[in-house]
């Protein structure tokens, strides 16, 4: 069964970083790719950064230039990491990844999700 966890978040000030790490283990057959959400307080969740399996990457607007996104797979573990830079007070949320892996016995992506890290950044 696939399992999702996130590590990496903590409190910083604003300008330092942090790097999240997420890793989607066991009963993989294959990926689609690799996500990171994040929710702030009173807001819905955002699509922060995307990697496909082909190394191709998204960003949300607001962290182009300052969030980077990359990614380490073995079998039947795909690790996935977002390095954060230049954290600004708005990047305070809770953030979570989102696992797109074919799971065996199945032909198609299906989402697995982690349980979130709170990343704080204060002033």
């Amino acid at each position: 069964q696939v399992q999702v966890e996130e590590s990496g978040g903590g409190s910083v000030q604003a300008g330092g970083s942090l790097k999240l790490t997420c890793v989607a283990a066991g009963g993989i057959s294959g990926r689609c790719g690799m996500a990171w959400y994040r929710q702030a307080p009173g807001n819905e969740r955002e699509l922060v950064s995307r990697i496909f399996a082909q190394g191709q990457t998204t960003y949300v607007e607001s962290v182009k230039g300052r969030f980077t996104i990359t990614q380490d797979y073995v079998k039947n573990k795909n690790t996935v990491y977002l390095q954060m830079d230049g954290l600004k007070t708005e990047d305070t949320a809770v953030y979570f990844c989102a696992a797109e892996i074919i799971p065996r016995n199945h032909r198609t992506c299906q989402t697995y999700w982690g349980r979130g890290v709170q990343v704080t950044v204060s002033s």
